[in-house]
């Protein structure tokens, strides 16, 4: 399974970015999207969810309301929009996808990819 990430860079606090995430080596909509950030000297953190088929999402407390999950099954590809960014937000972004089907906040990750940064500047 690999899985690209892209679309991050630089942006002003209250802009928006979107990244994408292209992944391959199996059948995509069979399993659970998610992305995650790294800030610097922090631990990796869950940032959000999408069940297959889209049906659910899951978002930390920290970007509800701001960010949005969605999965493109036909072109194997998920997305992170990203509003109103504050310098918070600043992190290396992954996509990941567990090993096996299955859905839950607390899902083991198995694939990730190399990671895109975001910076956000005050």
């Amino acid at each position: 399974v690999q899985l690209q990430a892209s679309g991050g860079g630089l942006v002003q606090a209250g802009g928006s970015l979107r990244l994408s995430c292209a992944a391959s080596g199996r059948t995509f909509n069979r399993y659970t999207m998610g992305w995650f950030r790294q800030a610097p000297g922090k631990e990796r953190e869950f940032v959000a969810s999408i069940s297959l088929s889209g049906m659910a999402t899951l978002y930390a407390d920290s970007v509800k309301g701001r960010f949005t999950i969605s999965r493109d099954d036909a072109k194997n590809m998920v997305y992170l929009q990203m509003n109103r960014l504050n310098p918070e937000d600043t992190a290396v972004y992954y996509c990941a996808t567990p090993k096996t089907t299955g859905w839950g906040r607390y899902l083991d990750y198995d694939y990730w990819g190399q990671g895109t940064q975001v910076t956000v500047s005050s």
